[in-house]
């Protein structure tokens, strides 16, 4: 016998209205966050950022494809990676779905990563997937904007992440990136690209997102960390399942992995 709370339709539905009222809280609290992240000042981009694609080398405007808004998911699969980071998977696994959607709304959807091109192409056509994913490998573009970090800065306290500042990176059982599960998730990732944990660590996730105005690029908005966790559709799902998250370790693969272990 399940050793959950049960109860009757009736003793159901009072709780349930209950819930609704701090469901509600929840989404109008959600509205005004949106609404502040839209307030936020623009800030001009005048760095000539340069980025590999399928179509060639190409400028940080480029990246729109004639719409006026871009959002670009900083997707960790650095250029020592053999593979792409499987939690950024998990998530870069629902772009094809929306991408469409946004794309007809104004919106680019794009990945880009510090891996090279070639090793993009590969991953990407191992995963079946088609949205645009970019090379930034030898521009400034995501240590500019957090997500890239070399073996220095790493070693120095130099890096600057979600905001705030990490202390030297040394060989410890926290590897200073945030989880809030058992185990190891961050070692696990490491190994499933083919890293050990400093090399993987330099690499962060993140997004951000820029406008196009008269020719000008704006970077109006990034966020990390948790601060992803909207954007992954599995935990939206998750979160409204009986058991919720229900985690004790890193469960998740890459979609064609589950099975081979």
């Amino acid at each position: 016998m399940t050793k959950h709370l049960t109860g009757t339709r009736k003793e159901w539905l009072v709780a349930r209205l209950e819930l609704l009222k701090a469901e509600k809280e929840h989404t109008h609290r959600s509205d005004e966050l949106a609404q502040r992240r839209q307030e936020l000042p623009w800030v001009r981009v005048d760095k000539d950022y340069r980025f590999d694609t399928d179509e060639g080398k190409v400028s940080l405007a480029d990246l729109f494809r004639g719409r006026s808004q871009l959002l670009i998911y900083h997707y960790m699969f650095g250029p020592d990676y053999t593979a792409g980071c499987a939690t950024c998977s998990t998530i870069a696994d629902g772009f094809d779905g929306f991408g469409i959607h946004l794309a007809h709304h104004g919106v680019m959807l794009m990945a880009v990563s510090r891996a090279p091109l070639a090793k993009l192409q590969a991953y990407k056509k191992r995963m079946g997937w088609s949205f645009p994913w970019a090379s930034s490998l030898g521009s400034d573009f995501n240590p500019d904007f957090s997500v890239g970090f070399t073996e220095a800065q790493q070693r120095e306290g130099g890096i600057e992440y979600n905001y705030q500042r990490e202390p030297p990176w040394e060989v410890r059982t926290d590897p200073g990136m945030a989880t809030r599960m058992e185990g190891d998730p961050v070692a696990d990732n490491a190994a499933m690209t083919g890293t050990d944990v400093a090399t993987y660590i330099r690499e962060r996730p993140g997004m951000s997102a820029f406008v196009l105005e008269d020719g000008v690029v704006y970077h109006t908005y990034s966020t990390y960390a948790r601060g992803l966790d909207g954007l992954w559709g599995m935990y939206q799902w998750l979160d409204r399942a009986p058991k919720g998250r229900n985690e004790t370790g890193m469960w998740w693969r890459r979609h064609d992995e589950y099975g081979k272990r």
